[in-house]
């Protein structure tokens, strides 16, 4: 019983939000209320309320602090000079652009971290977006598409695979390079294909309209005034960004610690007087509230699942129901299946609760249960991981480019999905996957 109502919940959240018709803090808040209502959790329902908004807190004030952060270096001008040097590299070609786009993204997430990887690149090109007035649903996806395929070693899906099949990290990617490889050569093809359809888009609109309706899903955002503008601590900011990067992507300091430093020090150098400091809060508290507002949220929703055992029971179900005609064919079952179903279960869920019990499956009907983890990592919170409602870089991704996040999963999702039938059918064909 507690599997199906968590089932109806999710789908329920995922309707809400794809639909536009609830804004995601609502749904968020909402529906698993009255689901655990449904279960019969009662009074339950706020401590596990609270356990989730209490796992969450760090990242909410990490994001809360990021957005206000690259905010205030987009103002004083940080920005100004990559963007001029990315327009001279690839010119005013969307094609080139988002091409450029799924590089730098690759190039970030080689640290393995999805955060870091969305903080970096969105920031640094959406000026570019702007400018050229293409639609930030593309960089939304085209940097989601390089992060998603880009699962590594060391990254969390990967680790997670390897601790609870109990096989080495090597004997788990190592059949996988040439695989991923395949899917980087989609990526980049969807890239420039995106780009080449903006630039039609754009060609049949005058420069006043591509501002205007370059994007239609974005939040008005006006461009920071002359009178921001710190030429003469250009070097100062670059430096404090950097170190601020560079301490998180280390892991040396907490992030949210890095950036609330990092803020407070940006506002009192570039901005001595206090009202100049208050005005530049306010200018991005918009985006810092609704970010904090739907983390917090997503913290809720994910404390009242995970503690009403509504996750764990839709996890063990899962295992437990694995038609016999299909036992054989589990890889790629789950290859094909391993994107969507990030949208149902959050990675410990899945890779400690449902990956062991299909393996195991696959194992009596003779196919070896590491076979069941590479098709795991072909989607499962990897392509998948940047339009799951169940981690906080979705949120993330779809803030730090101003679109609404059901316009980014809407947009998206097609395209990451995409990505990993790729890496499946080269799996199947290069053999690292059993048909």
């Amino acid at each position: 019983m507690l599997a199906l109502i968590g089932a109806i919940a999710i789908a329920g959240l995922l309707a809400a939000i794809l639909s536009g018709r609830v804004s995601p803090i609502a749904a968020l808040i909402l529906v698993p209320l009255v689901a655990a209502a449904i279960a019969g959790q009662g009074s339950a329902i706020p401590g596990q309320m609270i356990a989730g908004i209490a796992k969450i807190a760090p990242v909410a004030g990490m994001f809360v602090f990021a957005i206000l952060f690259f905010g205030i270096m987009t103002d004083v001008g940080l920005l100004a000079p990559l963007v001029t040097l990315t327009l001279r590299i690839v010119g005013e070609s969307p094609p080139r652009i988002a091409v450029g786009t799924a590089l730098l993204a690759l190039l970030i997430h080689l640290d393995g971290s999805g955060a870091v990887c969305f903080l970096v690149t969105i920031p640094a090109l959406r000026p570019l977006y702007e400018r050229i007035g293409m639609d930030r649903r593309v960089l939304a996806c085209t940097a989601s598409m390089a992060a998603g395929v880009n699962f590594l070693p060391w990254t969390g899906p990967t680790l997670r695979a390897s601790a609870a099949l109990k096989v080495p990290v090597a004997e788990l990617f190592r059949p996988m390079i040439l695989v991923q490889l395949c899917g980087l050569a989609f990526v980049l093809a969807a890239s420039w294909w995106l780009g080449k359809r903006e630039e039609r888009r754009l060609a049949t609109m005058g420069p006043a309209r591509r501002a205007a309706a370059g994007d239609p899903c974005h939040h008005d955002t006006a461009p920071p005034e002359s009178g921001l503008r710190r030429p003469q601590l250009l070097a100062f900011n670059a430096a404090l960004t950097l170190l601020a990067v560079g301490l998180m992507i280390a892991g040396v300091v907490e992030p949210v610690v890095v950036f609330m430093a990092a803020t407070a020090i940006a506002l009192v150098v570039n901005f001595p007087n206090a009202a100049d400091q208050r005005a530049r809060i306010d200018a991005h508290a918009h985006a810092a509230l609704l970010m904090a507002g739907i983390l917090f949220a997503a913290g809720a929703f994910t404390g009242i699942m995970t503690g009403s055992g509504m996750i764990g029971a839709l996890a063990e179900t899962t295992g437990r129901h694995v038609p016999p005609a299909i036992g054989g064919h589990l890889p790629v079952v789950v290859g094909v299946l391993a994107m969507p179903l990030s949208l149902v279960f959050d990675p410990d869920s899945f890779y400690f609760g449902v990956l062991p019990v299909i393996a195991h499956v696959a194992e009596q009907f003779g196919t070896p249960g590491v076979a069941v983890g590479r098709a795991a990592l072909l989607g499962q919170m990897t392509t998948g991981f940047p339009i799951s409602p169940l981690t906080p870089a979705t949120f993330l991704v779809a803030g730090l480019s101003g679109i609404e996040l059901g316009a980014h999963q809407r947009f998206a999702i097609p395209w990451l999905f995409a990505a990993s039938l790729v890496m499946v059918a080269a799996a199947l064909l290069l053999g690292a996957l059993p048909l």
